[in-house]
């Protein structure tokens, strides 16, 4: 049987070699960080490590990297928490993109003040529309919440506009990097003007899953969801070690310079040449604002979950989405929000590329997509 070829990096990433390897070499040290014995600070030290590959990945300093459980915990950490600690001092506002990760956006639907944003046919928020915005809602002080790229569809947003005009509105941007960050470089010491909070996912780096980063600036309070002692009081309970360190060892080994669209673009203009009644869903493969391993593409007159189950049956892993709303068949939040109908938003696939494949595997992965295509669309004739 073939090999199976991962198309789905978006939902998540396997371990590297090396992450595996640094792995096994501490599974004896079991130790708790907090404890003051040897075995304690022997997995202080491994935190510690994690902590300055964190911060050195991301130029920011060791002070700021707060480890948390999941890239969905430190969206509600940074919403909740900074709403919550600062309620009774500042009449918060808060403004979310529809493109938000549903951890971001279910955060910032329970605030008392809440306000969606709009964003427009490739998912972008336009820059004259958010300051018209906070210029109209100015009451309160704005709490701006986006994610820097939408792993769905592919659209990288403006951040450092974005935290310009909030800013300029004496307001907070929140912005999560899990989608950005493993396809574009993050540098803190250009983003720190623009940007009070910074969150983002291991797992989609190629750790482990079940811990992510928040970052924050010092003078942005947040009141801890979870109370205890661990990261400065902000983050409590007992640290997940071993994946603390593959995040750790991730990012040291992280290198940008693999990251490439040339099989994205392969398969795309196969599409375009191949298969009739199809499209592309949010900016131009020639775009700058576009996740260069995201393909994300509507075939007409099929349904999404039909193609993806027929793929998988021939070696050939995608999505239909984002991982964490695939299992759920209401009409994608943001498909919805570019204004896409409902019945071109259940015919779309998701095809999220890592390393750059085989010519031979490429045309396997054409070849196959245009026979499903072809063959469910004469079950609907």
């Amino acid at each position: 049987m073939r090999e199976r070829i991962y198309l789905d990096h978006a939902a998540t990433t396997p371990l590297t070699c090396s992450v595996k390897e640094y792995l096994i070499s501490i599974l004896d040290e079991w130790g708790n960080p907090s404890s003051l014995h040897s075995q304690g600070t022997k997995a202080k030290q491994i935190l510690s490590d994690a902590r300055r590959s964190v911060a050195k990945f991301i130029g920011a300093d060791e002070k700021e990297i707060y480890f948390v459980p999941s890239g969905s915990a430190g969206n509600t950490l940074s919403i909740k928490g900074l709403f919550s600690d600062n309620s009774k001092k500042d009449n918060y506002e808060v403004f979310c993109s529809p493109t938000a990760h549903k951890s971001m956006l279910k955060a910032c639907e329970s605030c008392r003040y809440h306000t969606p944003l709009q964003v427009n046919s490739v998912g972008e928020i336009d820059p004259a529309y958010l300051e018209e915005v906070l210029t109209i809602h100015n009451a309160r002080k704005p709490l701006v919440c986006i994610e820097a790229a939408n792993s769905e569809i592919g659209t990288i947003n403006n951040v450092i506009t974005i935290g310009e005009i909030t800013h300029k509105h004496n307001g907070i941007l929140v912005a999560d990097a899990t989608g950005y960050i493993p396809s574009c470089e993050v540098n803190m010491a250009l983003w720190r003007d623009y940007v009070d909070v910074l969150t983002f996912s291991g797992h989609k780096l190629h750790a482990l899953k079940g811990t992510g980063i928040l970052w924050k600036k010092d003078s942005v309070a947040l009141k801890p969801l979870i109370y205890g002692s661990q990261e400065q009081g902000l983050v409590g309970g007992t640290e997940n070690v071993l994946g603390i360190a593959s995040l750790g060892k991730a990012a040291a080994d992280y290198h940008y310079s693999s990251v490439s669209s040339k099989s994205r673009d392969y398969v795309y203009h196969f599409i375009t040449k191949n298969i009739p009644d199809s499209y592309l869903v949010g900016n131009s493969v020639e775009s700058k604002n576009r996740l260069p391993h995201n393909l994300y593409m509507c075939f007409r007159g099929i349904e999404g979950e039909s193609l993806m189950f027929l793929l998988d049956m021939n070696g050939i892993q995608v999505s239909t989405g984002s991982a964490c709303t695939s299992g759920d068949l209401s009409p994608s939040a943001t498909l919805s929000s570019i204004g896409m109908k409902e019945p071109d938003i259940h015919s779309c696939i998701r095809m999220s590329f890592g390393e750059n494949l085989q010519v031979t595997e490429l045309n396997y992965i054409c070849e196959t997509l245009k026979q499903c295509v072809e063959k469910l669309r004469t079950f609907n004739i």
